[in-house]
């Protein structure tokens, strides 16, 4: 592990400074400040720097050395790390900037100190970042002014700036931290390590984090799917989609975008998505008490109407259950309340109220087994006792394991409560619906800790079609082809277990008729073209065709509108389809991540599946348990429940479907993208119009 990062018994400090305003002398300051381990400053030029005998060189420190923080002009620091690696030393934090961050010769140098790590078994945060801190051993290893208070929670950063800030933001609001990393360019550590790492420090509950991009997808997905088993991790992923430049390759590839896919992986992990930095640490307040819900039941119990209004609108929303307490309770209660208390949920204990009626529910909502969860909400009147109030609160919380967090309203006269209910770790808000929305993710992180997968029955496709699949797919890279449609592309699917309807390639009108004679009237006609993409958009189809004579015509018409809206694409011929009827349009499709790799997406289908995006995604391999995930989270999912008397179509099918698009990609990597859009899903089984392989 590098826990000689965080907990190292000697630094020494590359390009330690007298000068105030040079990094080198903020660094070692901050580190004379708190640290209580061995401290070199190392600097050629100077004996002593701050009453400490400095060191031209780590190799020439006599002790051994466990972590060194280089803060040398970048050209120098390649030199600094050949010096550290003869030293023996474990780790090192480069703050210097000037490597890939400035391309060129910056990408270069970055190279050059990795190697020179690489081999030498150094462990690297940075280089361009703002440091480390540990506030139990009182480390500041980085130039921030500050170390932000001690806390439960650790938190790393791609952005230096962003680190700062937050750094501030949490010596202000007394927020606390149990380490802080800014690994900059993350030439060697990056953020899967740290998460690595935190899950299994004895001093951080709660894993928070700032991510620009993953370098290493499908480590970050393994490492992270076993930390969220033990600890929770609150992110936030900044960066623009790439929509944009996949467009022109498929539905698939359009609809999905690096965004997507990050959210796709943090659902699939179970790390809970940020959208800002206030949300960040409103989430991070609610893990913080360490307690769980045991179900999503909770009890408001508020001084003022309307705030109460706004959480049960906000709890409603969000899935929350909002039971009244049981008759035994409500019995217990009633008499010790005014007439004018509403006893539901929430319950309204009137404006007046003292500490002495927020005891009377409390004490009973601690016990009930109605209630699961507590929001105790104040706002501040003229009789309202409110440390009082927040002593009776933590009193509740402290006989009872159910979650109890608060949103007490105000300002001046609730400050000091507020700062007892930190200090007693429980979960305090300003906002009532800020506070439920972050409970809610709270009962999502217990729910997904604790879903038990059912072990399921593995996608038998038989080798001899894998190996097929694999060879068509081959032969047609080694010919330079990418795009594979029509029926090359049914062909690859029909191997894996997908059907199609009955087909064949006609090259003149004649020979359509012939084709069409042989499969059975009504028939579809559309082109085949390796450079066509939305046939429908070129006058490239046609429906119901239902004689001899619109056979023919039919040819004639796709040939010509083609030859006009596209001159130079390549016609094939056409493809004379039997007509299938009923059932409904669906997409099934594959596209491909960067970062994550291969994602598999459904939806409703047809010529608007792009305009309507009403499409789910999930990371390959994906289960059975996901695949009807994917199909629940469609807005138009209760179509395929059948309405209006329509019997329901076939689920299962679908599922199988996605399940066998997972399995295929997984067989043969080098397909990029699918498309089968639109497939026919029916009442029993389903069928596929259309297919198009991207490699």
């Amino acid at each position: 592990m590098i826990d000689f990062i965080f907990n190292p018994s000697s630094i020494a400090v590359i390009g330690a400074s007298s000068e105030e305003k040079k990094v080198g002398y903020s660094v070692l300051k901050n580190l004379m400040t708190g640290f209580t381990g061995k401290l070199y400053p190392v600097n050629p030029g100077r004996q002593e720097i701050l009453s400490l005998k400095c060191y031209p060189s780590v190799s020439a420190i006599p002790d051994r050395v466990d972590l060194a923080v280089i803060v040398i002009p970048a050209k120098a620091v390649a030199e600094a790390l050949k010096d550290c690696a003869q030293a023996g030393v474990k780790g090192v934090v480069v703050i210097t900037a000037g490597f890939k961050e400035v391309g060129g010769e910056g990408l270069l140098r970055e190279k050059e100190i990795v190697d020179i790590i690489r081999k030498a078994g150094i462990r690297m945060v940075g280089p361009n970042c703002l440091g480390v801190m540990n506030t139990k051993n009182r480390m500041n290893a980085s130039f921030a002014a500050e170390l932000p208070p001690e806390g439960r929670i650790a938190f790393f950063s791609q952005s230096g700036a962003l680190g700062v800030a937050i750094i501030d933001w949490s010596i202000e609001n007394n927020f606390g931290f149990s380490k802080f990393v800014s690994f900059g360019n993350k030439a060697d550590l990056n953020e899967t390590d740290f998460l690595e790492y935190f899950a299994h420090d004895p001093e951080t509950d709660v894993i928070l984090g700032y991510i620009e991009d993953i370098v290493d997808g499908k480590r970050f997905l393994e490492v992270a799917n076993r930390v969220t088993k033990i600890k929770p991790v609150v992110l936030i992923k900044s960066g623009a989609t790439e929509a944009g430049a996949r467009a022109a390759s498929s539905h698939t590839g359009a609809l999905a975008g690096s965004d997507r896919a990050f959210s796709e992986a943090f659902r699939k992990t179970g790390i809970i998505r940020a959208s800002g930095i206030q949300e960040l640490f409103d989430t991070a307040e609610m893990f913080i008490s360490g307690r769980a819900p045991k179900g999503r039941r909770l009890l408001i119990v508020t001084n003022a109407g309307g705030p109460g209004i706004i959480a049960a609108d906000t709890a409603d929303k969000l899935g929350i259950k909002l039971d009244p307490m049981t008759r035994s309770s409500i019995e217990a209660i009633v008499e010790k309340l005014p007439s004018t208390a509403s006893l539901y949920n929430p319950v309204d204990i009137i404006g007046d109220a003292t500490s002495e009626r927020y005891r009377v529910v409390l004490e009973q909502a601690s016990k009930d087994p109605a209630v699961e969860g507590i929001c105790v909400i104040l706002t501040p009147q003229a009789m309202t006792d409110v440390d009082n109030i927040a002593d009776v609160v933590i009193s509740a919380a402290q006989n009872t394991d159910k979650p109890v967090f608060t949103s007490f309203i105000g300002g001046k006269r609730i400050k000091n409560a507020i700062l007892k209910l930190k200090k007693a770790r429980i979960p305090s808000f300003t906002d009532p619906s800020v506070s439920i929305n972050a409970y809610s993710r709270l009962i999502n992180f217990v729910e997904m800790k604790n879903r038990i997968f059912t072990e399921e029955t593995a996608l038998s496709i038989p080798l001899e079609n894998i190996q097929k699949a694999e060879r068509i797919i081959s032969e047609l890279q080694a010919k330079g082809v990418s795009e594979i449609g029509g029926e090359e592309a049914m062909e690859v699917l029909s191997l894996y277990g997908f059907s199609f309807p009955e087909r064949a390639l006609a090259k003149t009108p004649m020979e359509a008729v012939a084709i069409a004679e042989r499969i059975g009237y009504p028939v579809v006609m559309k082109v085949s073209s390796p450079h066509i993409l939305h046939k429908t958009d070129v006058g490239g189809v046609k429906l119901n065709l239902n004689n001899e004579k619109a056979v023919y015509n039919a040819f004639l018409e796709i040939t010509t509108n083609v030859k006009r809206v596209m001159p130079d694409a390549y016609i094939e011929g056409v493809m004379i389809y039997e007509m299938v009827t009923g059932g409904k349009e669906v997409i099934l499709g594959v596209s491909y991540d960067r970062t994550f790799g291969h994602m598999i997406m459904f939806g409703l289908g047809g010529i608007y599946v792009e305009v309507l995006k009403d499409v789910s995604f999930r990371i390959v391999p994906v289960s059975e348990e996901e695949a009807y995930e994917m199909i629940g989270e469609i807005k138009g999912s209760r179509i395929l429940d059948g309405v209006r008397g329509e019997k329901p179509y076939d689920k299962k099918d679908i599922v199988n479907c996605i399940r066998r698009l997972s399995k295929i990609v997984q067989d043969i990597p080098l397909i990029k993208e699918v498309d089968i859009n639109p497939y026919l899903v029916m009442n029993n089984g389903g069928i596929g119009l259309d297919a198009r392989i991207i490699i």
